[in-house]
């Protein structure tokens, strides 16, 4: 009879106690998902404000008559006009081609920019030769690379990417100056301590620290490659290629000018996305750095 409840006793202790756990899994997880939709709300809300503030001054604007409605299209014509545009597949083939020229002079921008940037922290002869020279290539408006562009590749998207790279690896590479400048010189000897040297200091140590920095440089890139591209499916003769900037072109030659303001809408859109996807990017960093907090 003993050995019988004691058997009892035994086979029940880790029910119970996979019971209990189970329990305070369940009370740790409430907390988090409140937090996780608390923070949602609080993003989420300002940007929803913006955009009402923003179409309520645009109809403002058109109600004043500043412009006849025929040129300054109020809200109320211009969504319909782009739901309908956003129905046809050629409004999304336009998109994949501008979003496709984005990426890839984006990627070759960073790897550029990234190689640039870790080869002038490394060499100080190499600083002192170019470190003023990126700065300046960065503060270059973009658009007055495209007739040079246009004579050397006679159009089309290599010019295009030649100057997106010109615009956006500059960025890049200050960001990783930036970076580098501000490691902690206490963090560089214990990495050396521990036997880092050469390349493997600047991939186990100097790199790591200085990412944040990086990734601010990434994020200035993508919006002077952004701001490039736009400008140069707008300038560029690229024939048949098309992309949102050509829309817009056309759509202007066409007097759509609802369509216009519509495609304008989707770039602008664009951008917000992108800027989502780095502030996202951001966050997380700072999580795993443990300098998130709770902000009210």
């Amino acid at each position: 009879m003993s050995a019988d409840v004691s058997a009892g006793r035994t086979g029940g202790e880790p029910d119970a106690i996979a019971e209990e756990l189970a329990g305070l899994d369940a009370l740790e997880a409430a907390p988090e998902r409140s937090d996780r939709g608390r923070r949602l709300w609080r993003s989420t809300w300002p940007k929803v404000l913006a955009i009402a503030i923003g179409i309520a001054a645009w109809q403002i604007v058109v109600e004043t008559g500043w412009r006849p409605r025929s040129i300054l299209a109020p809200p109320t014509e211009v969504f319909p006009s782009l739901w309908e545009m956003i129905q046809t597949g050629t409004f999304w083939g336009q998109v994949a081609t501008t979003m496709q020229r984005a990426i890839l002079g984006f990627a070759v921008a960073v790897a550029i920019g990234l190689v640039i940037g870790f080869a002038v922290a490394r060499f100080t002869v190499l600083r002192a030769a170019f470190g003023s020279l990126i700065t300046g290539l960065q503060t270059m408006p973009s658009i007055a690379w495209f007739p040079l562009a246009i004579v050397l590749f006679q159009g089309g998207d290599s010019a295009i990417f030649f100057v997106i790279v010109l615009g956006a690896a500059p960025s890049v590479a200050n960001g990783v100056l930036a970076g580098v400048d501000y490691v902690p010189p206490l963090l560089v000897r214990a990495g050396r301590n521990m036997g880092a040297s050469g390349f493997g200091l600047y991939r186990t140590v100097i790199g790591p620290a200085s990412f944040p920095a990086i990734l601010a440089g990434l994020k200035q890139g993508w919006a002077f490659s952004w701001r490039s591209l736009m400008a140069g499916e707008l300038i560029v003769p690229i024939g048949e290629a098309g992309g949102l900037g050509t829309l817009l072109t056309v759509t202007r030659e066409l007097s759509e000018y609802a369509q216009m303001l519509g495609v304008m809408i989707v770039i602008l859109i664009i951008g917000i996305i992108a800027d989502g996807v780095f502030g996202w990017a951001n966050n997380s960093l700072r999580r795993r750095w443990g300098l998130d907090s709770d902000r009210t």
